[in-house]
């Protein structure tokens, strides 16, 4: 009997060490639940791939769905309460609120807004002021990159007129390399990138050198934390761990992207790599009141907004990023 008590202890701990950190209980019981994303697949959601491939939603009794649908879509699925989350930027948070669409930010993924000014070395483009006058291509006059290019400009003392922006769709790499800009407003963690990869010598504009403004991050809405907060903290806990994750190991995160992102090659590993400082922070997944202020102040100064949201503090809590700590 003492040696049956001995193998079956050896054997549940070969199973353990087998199973390592992917080794996770499951709840019997999971809800389903599909993720507005906002872009196609990449690598830079590695947080959520790793999360689900390491079987943290799992573990919370979530099965993660993911939708790469318009930021748009998503913000109106969940302030309508027909989804519980989404990936949205601050800013169209505080629009949504003024619309009075009762959602709320619980999860700053993006420490660093992610907009840049890129323009090639030779133009002299070094500074805010060096854009006056000049040719700058941006995707379109709105979402983030028209934001946070506002806001650039006006921390820095000039007005949108100062410039002559040009709407050139989503081809800021073709737009610049061919001159028919002389900067170009992008993603930081992505066409610099593919730039620099080119071998072409760039000089680049960070925004958030310059103002703090909220970016990407997870919303659900007031609803569901009245209703269900356990669910708010649960996926917030999942993906803060996966977070930590790629932090903490970017390489094999990578490699797991590649289950997530079809046809992904060790090419756009960069990529990855270049956002990992916009996700560093102190306390991952905090967000500073401070920055809404100052993001609200930048929607208002551009007519994007028509008066102040009388309840800015109901946009956004830490609540349940402190809790998983």
């Amino acid at each position: 009997m003492k040696r049956i008590l001995i193998l079956f202890i050896l054997s549940s701990l070969i199973l353990a060490a087998c199973g390592g950190e992917s080794a996770v209980e499951t709840p019997a019981e999971q809800v389903h639940i599909r993720l507005p994303m906002g872009y196609i697949p990449d690598p830079q959601y590695a947080p959520f791939y790793v999360a689900v491939q390491r079987g943290y939603f799992a573990a919370e009794g979530i099965d993660l769905e993911f939708d790469y649908s318009f930021e748009t879509d998503g913000m109106a699925l969940v302030g309508a309460n027909e989804l519980p989350f989404a990936i949205v930027g601050g800013d169209q948070v505080i629009l949504a609120r003024a619309q009075e669409l009762p959602v709320v930010y619980v999860l700053e993924w993006f420490q660093r807004y992610p907009i840049a000014v890129v323009s090639k070395a030779a133009a002299g483009i070094k500074t805010p002021a060096d854009l006056v006058g000049r040719n700058v291509g941006l995707p379109g006059f709105f979402g983030a990159s028209y934001v946070g290019y506002a806001g650039l400009l006006a921390a820095n003392g000039l007005a949108l007129t100062d410039v002559n922006a040009n709407d050139i769709g989503f081809n800021q790499v073709e737009s610049l390399l061919t001159d028919q800009s002389e900067a170009v407003v992008v993603f930081a963690n992505n066409e610099p990138v593919q730039l620099a990869a080119q071998g072409e010598a760039i000089n680049i504009i960070y925004v958030d050198d310059y103002v703090d403004m909220v970016s990407n991050g997870i919303i659900t809405n007031e609803e569901t934390i009245a209703n269900n907060p356990e669910l708010v903290q649960r996926f917030v806990r999942a993906v803060l761990r996966g977070l930590d994750d790629v932090l903490s190991d970017p390489a094999r995160a990578y490699a797991t992207s590649k289950q997530f992102v079809e046809g992904l090659d060790d090419s756009r590993i960069n990529v990855l790599e270049a956002s990992l400082p916009m996700w560093r922070a102190e306390t991952p997944g905090m967000t500073d009141p401070a920055s809404w202020e100052k993001t609200q102040e930048i929607l208002l100064g551009m007519g994007l907004l028509d008066a102040p949201v009388a309840d800015l503090d109901a946009a956004f809590t830490n609540e349940f990023v402190l809790n998983a700590q």
